[in-house]
């Protein structure tokens, strides 16, 4: 009995958070996308209607903003492996420890600031006179402005650490003697990254692009100041959480979909089971 009572005292806190916060928000937002905004006072009510999900469908710009988020945080993760894997494997095979430490400061160095001041950072970069344009005027080439190509780049900037903290202590695991029996038996480095070092980070690459995938999916603020004209699932609900509650949590339900659908697909893969 003292061991029950012991137990509960010890779950009591992080239960009542997950359940009595975190679950029932959850429960709260998805009863809300069903109820409805009185189209005269603006209040909402009460009810079950399918109409904001239909309106979601129905509405050609709804659409395009959530395949238009969906395409930025694939973009992101995609361009975060991109960069993490070489980065890893230089940081932890050829490196110095000298080296190995300035990068590992570098690579971390985004979470040292507040996340609004990296933000206008690479504003201040992108700009029309900002450090980008500056450097490549010589050259006779422009930056890409305020676009959809910015934000994939800030939106990596930010989330970066999430996927080269994990790959480089994945790859930092590896037993050289691998990297050795792959150059002898004729692999270049290309191949023995696509045949030997990527099959076996595989869950380290997956645990990353859980962070990045899903943190871009949610995102609205990069959009709003180096996006320019860009709109994403955050925007839309940003502009609708005062006006209409119940659309807003309605497209909230769409980046929470995306998720899910995520992680189905990597559980099919096995690699959840590895992690």
């Amino acid at each position: 009995m003292t061991r029950r009572v012991r137990l509960a005292g010890l779950l009591a806190l992080p239960m009542a958070w997950l359940i009595g916060i975190y679950i029932f928000s959850l429960v709260m937002l998805l009863v809300t996308a069903f109820w409805v905004t009185d189209p005269f006072t603006s209040k909402v009510k009460p009810g079950f209607t399918f109409g904001n999900f239909e309106q979601l469908v129905a509405n050609p710009a709804y659409a395009s903003t959530a395949l238009r988020t969906l395409g930025i945080a694939l973009g992101v993760t995609v361009l975060s492996i991109v960069i993490s894997v070489p980065l890893g494997i230089f940081m932890a095979k050829v490196a110095s420890p000298w080296l190995r430490g300035v990068l590992a400061v570098s690579i971390t160095l985004p979470l040292w600031a507040g996340y609004l001041v990296k933000v206008i950072a690479m504003r201040i970069t992108f700009t029309e006179q900002g450090f980008f344009n500056w450097m490549l005027a010589p050259f006779g080439i422009r930056g890409p402005g305020f676009t959809v190509f910015t934000v994939v780049l800030t939106l990596t900037y930010l989330w970066l650490p999430y996927m080269a903290v994990p790959v480089y202590t994945a790859i930092r695991q590896l037993p050289a003697n691998l990297f050795d029996a792959s150059a002898d038996l004729g692999a270049g480095s290309w191949r023995t990254i696509r045949t030997v070092v990527l099959p076996l980070i595989k869950p380290a690459i997956i645990a990353g692009s859980v962070f990045t995938f899903s943190l871009s999916l949610g995102d609205y603020l990069v959009a709003k100041f180096v996006g320019g004209d860009t709109q994403m699932i955050g925007s839309v609900i940003a502009s609708n959480i005062n006006l209409n509650p119940p659309l807003a949590a309605a497209f909230s339900v769409v980046p929470i979909a995306f998720v899910v659908i995520y992680l189905v697909s990597v559980q099919r893969t096995g690699a959840l089971e590895r992690m």
